[in-house]
């Protein structure tokens, strides 16, 4: 089925690509496969705000540095503060999948050394945010989804900008650099029983940040 985006495409803001179907359908098995076993040393659970609200989408970490969030703040840490132990290693296979299907684009040559791993179960979802707990605004945020469609909603620089809709499939990447870097973004919905990957009931995501 051809959504209304494939149909009727609009211009994104400067900064901003959408990369459709960018993952073959065997690589996304595997790479939905491998975020098993990052979660196999540190495991999926809601991250809480400063006062104690949870988020509906779950997450963990791999890579030299993992995004958390708790009565602490929002922060990088260099240990999954759950266990105290160091976040799993990134897999070899996140960074083979990404750097071919980044050439050609703004974000070529672009080497990560975090990756936040969000799951969206059927009524998960993230509300208007920015990207900036990083060191260094100049490298982009690239997002690899997995599984069940999305409705991936990209605003301005102040929440209260109007967003644009982006519908995200398993397979796609969307890359936010440049003038994109510090837009607010979210993730209004998920699609429950639009997965193509049989073993993945809900979504997940792969967004790649530079955090050193």
């Amino acid at each position: 089925m051809r959504l209304m985006d494939d149909l009727f495409p609009v211009a994104l803001p400067m900064g901003t690509s959408h990369l459709k179907n960018r993952i073959n359908s065997a690589l996304q098995c595997e790479l939905f496969n491998a975020t098993q076993l990052v979660a196999k040393s540190s495991e999926f659970s809601h991250p809480t705000t400063k006062s104690g609200g949870a988020y509906s989408a779950k997450i963990t970490n791999c890579g030299a540095m993992g995004w958390w969030s708790d009565a602490e703040g929002y922060r990088y840490t260099e240990n999954d503060p759950r266990s105290g132990n160091p976040w799993p290693g990134m897999p070899k296979l996140f960074l083979k999948s990404l750097k071919p299907a980044l050439y050609g684009t703004s974000a070529e040559g672009f080497e990560p050394d975090a990756c936040l791993i969000n799951h969206y179960a059927k009524s998960a979802r993230m509300g208007l945010h920015q990207d900036k707990d990083e060191a260094d605004f100049s490298h982009p945020i690239i997002t690899i989804s997995l599984g069940a469609t999305a409705d991936f909603l990209i605003g301005g620089e102040k929440r209260s900008d109007p967003p644009q809709l982006i519908i995200v499939e398993s397979g796609d990447i969307v890359i936010m650099g440049g003038k994109s870097r510090m837009r607010f973004h979210s993730i209004r919905k998920i699609y429950p029983g639009s997965s193509p990957l049989a073993n993945l009931d809900g979504r997940i995501s792969l967004t790649f940040r530079k955090a050193l």
